[in-house]
């Protein structure tokens, strides 16, 4: 195999020669009639049963990354937000069309090494990448729209909390911009386990903290919450006043009290590496207690995205060096 000539731009190979460089490979279900290279995607529709899923995201430079970052990792962020959010309503992720916002400068090989990442993900979690689109822009974008599966009656969203239920967490909450905010795995196996238990309420992914999204369910249930801040299951090194940078991508579940000590039982035995965590109760309106960090969060046109607040503090610590 040829080393990738690093000198190539996207400006001197164009459109299509990118487009076909890209497109190779990709992964197809049996489903798919016709993948990428026409003006639509084809393929046969949802079985009976099920219902379908529609969901559609962005990773943007500066934003979401900086351009220093793996390629291959941005690809896989870029997909992986998606599946999460599949996963997160009890579904089941099954077709992806990706559209690339890039710069006429960019070196071909780092939207090869995207493509990677896209690709490594789609493998993964058994999605099949079937067109899409590309065009110039000052920055990179990489926007992808997902299809999914879930059964009837099984869907699982972030309304159905009731006053009693256990609030509960997978996994470990804070600090995603370190790197877990690049490299996340989404609860897929986790999150169709839990829907299979019918024991759940109301799911919902972390994709914006714990400060933001916990209000959220609370408000879209008409409930409010109490937390016992001393559960919170905090990465080593992040206090609770970082929960509100977002990106996680851990599960937040209401479930019924009366069945929280056997589905935790059976959570335990199931997935023993990822830890299933109860860290309040929500109560009746005009019953809950906010602790202080729930008045961060992040939030799009408000908040300074994490990634640049990174840049600031490395830049500074150059300065520094320099001095």
């Amino acid at each position: 195999m040829n080393a990738p000539d690093l000198r190539l731009t996207l400006a001197s190979i164009g459109e299509d020669e990118l487009i076909s460089r890209l497109v190779q490979h990709l992964p197809q279900g049996p489903e798919v009639i016709a993948g990428p290279g026409d003006d639509c995607a084809v393929v046969r529709a949802v079985e009976p049963g099920w219902d379908q899923l529609l969901k559609t995201d962005c990773v943007v430079e500066g934003v979401h990354f900086l351009r220093e970052a793996a390629p291959e990792q941005v690809g896989w962020k870029a997909l992986a937000r998606v599946v999460s959010d599949v996963a997160s309503m009890g579904g089941v992720p099954q077709h992806a069309l990706i559209t690339l916002v890039l710069p006429r400068e960019l070196e071909v090989s780092w939207v090869e090494r995207l493509y990677a990442g896209l690709r490594r993900c789609a493998e993964t979690y058994g999605v099949s990448i079937v067109g899409g689109e590309t065009a110039g822009g000052p920055l990179v974008m990489v926007s992808v729209s997902l299809t999914g599966k879930v059964r009837e009656g099984r869907v699982l969203r972030r309304d159905g909390a009731r006053a009693g239920d256990v609030i509960a967490v997978t996994g470990q909450l804070g600090g995603s911009i370190t790197g877990h905010h690049l490299s996340f795995e989404p609860r897929v196996a986790e999150a169709g386990w839990l829907v299979e238990s019918q024991q759940v309420q109301a799911m919902m992914d972390l994709s914006d903290g714990l400060a933001k999204d916990l209000p959220r369910m609370a408000k879209a249930s008409g409930v409010e919450f109490v937390l016992e801040e001393g559960t919170l299951p905090v990465n080593p090194g992040c206090s609770a006043a970082r929960l509100g940078d977002g990106e996680d991508y851990e599960l937040l579940l209401a479930i019924p009290a009366a069945a929280w000590e056997a589905l935790a039982a059976s959570w335990a035995a199931r997935f023993p590496e990822v830890p299933l965590t109860r860290i309040g109760t929500f109560v009746p309106m005009g019953l809950g207690e906010k602790p202080d960090f729930v008045e961060t969060g992040w939030e799009h046109f408000v908040t300074a995205p994490p990634v640049q607040e990174l840049e600031s503090e490395r830049s500074h610590r150059r300065i520094q060096a320099d001095d």
